[in-house]
């Protein structure tokens, strides 16, 4: 139904900065929501970041003021500029829509997950 792509994970020293983005294709009649997840190993599965179709967002307390969160309608296309990371920031980042369909029924869309490691 819908795929979506992820690239720009990796290592990085604390300190420094990755933009991770996520590319939307298949069939969906407009995205409701672009967001980013991370999940570290022993730890539940942690919001980073929300987009609305209205150009809303939300932050997790943990990333609030080093991330941001932006999306790109005509690329469907999520990114997630992260700055200022730190060895806590290491998990794997996942990317997840919440798209409409053209029959207007809503589906979850989880990306394959992208690793991103902070070293001291």
């Amino acid at each position: 139904q819908v795929q979506l792509v992820e690239s720009g994970g990796g290592l990085v020293q604390a300190g420094g900065s990755l933009r991770l983005s996520c590319a939307a294709s298949g069939s969906m009649f407009s995205i409701k929501t672009m967001d980013w997840y991370r999940l570290a190993p022993g730890k539940q599965r942690e919001l980073v970041a929300t987009i609305t179709s209205d150009l809303t967002t939300q932050y997790g307390d943990s990333v609030k003021g080093r991330f941001t969160i932006s999306r790109d309608n005509a690329k469907k296309t999520v990114y997630l500029q992260m700055n200022s990371l730190e060895p806590e920031d290491t998990a794997v980042y996942y990317c997840h829509t919440e798209v409409r369909g053209y029959k207007g029924t809503l589906y979850d869309n989880w990306g394959q997950g992208t690793q991103v490691t902070v070293s001291s």
